[in-house]
């Protein structure tokens, strides 16, 4: 089986695509199928997380490519950016991955959360589409509540004169 550990920086040719979904992507072991039908183990150091466009390294040499696999999301669409950001504050506000667009949120599919957005007044569509949430506010694709950032910015107080 081959494995992949490695996560490539520069712009490769790719030789092979795995196609993942959102939570998928944020997993650091895993095995699955290439496109070819190949079986690979992925092993990323902690903290890795992928998005669709990376590339990776193969142990037999290979790049790589990762594509966003289509699934199931609820896009929210609104003329008024004023309610856009509405919604996307209370979706922050539950910690819901949210994919942002000029006119339009996506998030992973929850009746739930489209009930309370339709409530809200804005137009939900449910569809199958990739998923490319926000990486956060440390830089990470994904943070979960017991990962904590490498180092927090000093704050500096001040008073004024």
């Amino acid at each position: 089986m081959i494995e992949i550990t490695k996560r490539l920086s520069a712009s490769e040719t790719v030789d092979e695509t795995l196609e993942l979904i959102f939570e998928a992507r944020q997993k650091r072991w895993l095995r699955m199928s290439l496109a070819s039908g190949e079986e690979v183990s992925l092993r990323l150091p902690r903290g890795e997380r992928l998005r669709g466009g990376d590339l990776l390294l193969a142990s037999d040499g290979r790049v790589i490519g990762i594509r966003a696999a289509p699934e199931r999301v609820v896009r929210i669409e609104c003329p008024n950016p004023s309610d856009l950001l509405r919604v996307a504050y209370h979706l922050g506000n539950r910690h819901v991955a949210v994919q942002l667009m000029p006119d339009r949120l996506r998030f992973l599919a929850d009746h739930v959360l489209g009930e309370m957005v339709a409530r809200l007044g804005l137009k939900v569509t449910a569809l199958v589409a990739p998923f490319e949430p926000e990486g956060g506010a440390y830089g990470h694709h994904h943070a979960h509540g017991s990962e904590k950032p490498a180092s927090l910015p000093k704050i500096h107080s001040f008073s004024p004169p």
